[in-house]
């Protein structure tokens, strides 16, 4: 079994800043690529950014240089430092991760339960 965690998520004020963490535990061999994906109310999910285990990180145009991903392979941990919060970027916040149990296998996808970031005065 994997288990991908969420935490960081919670109420700021428009201009704020907040860091998500998402942990991945379990059997784990490998691990893709990582990424953040949010849905508002309302609306569907849509992708945040993603970061590959190596290579360019890819953003949405609406979080490009408000936002940063970022991994530590060692501790299976993806990151989003969102900066310059605005009351549209309230959301649940998804983290997902490609990963497979053993050699051989094709990768799968696992998400986190989310966290709601709330920006609001």
């Amino acid at each position: 079994q994997v288990q991908l965690v969420e935490s960081g998520g919670g109420l700021v004020q428009p201009g704020g800043s907040l860091r998500l963490s998402c942990a991945a535990s379990g059997s784990i061999f490998s691990m893709n690529a990582m990424g953040w994906y949010r849905q508002a109310p309302g609306k569907q999910r849509e992708l945040v950014a993603s970061i590959p285990s190596g290579g360019n990180t890819n953003y949405a145009d609406s979080m490009k240089g408000r936002f940063t991903i970022s991994r530590d392979n060692a501790k299976n941990t993806v990151y989003l430092q969102m900066n310059s919060l605005k009351p549209e970027d309230t959301a649940v916040y998804y983290c997902n991760a490609d990963l497979r149990h053993r050699v051989g296998v094709p990768y799968s996808r696992y998400w986190g339960q989310g966290t709601q970031v709330t920006v609001s005065s």
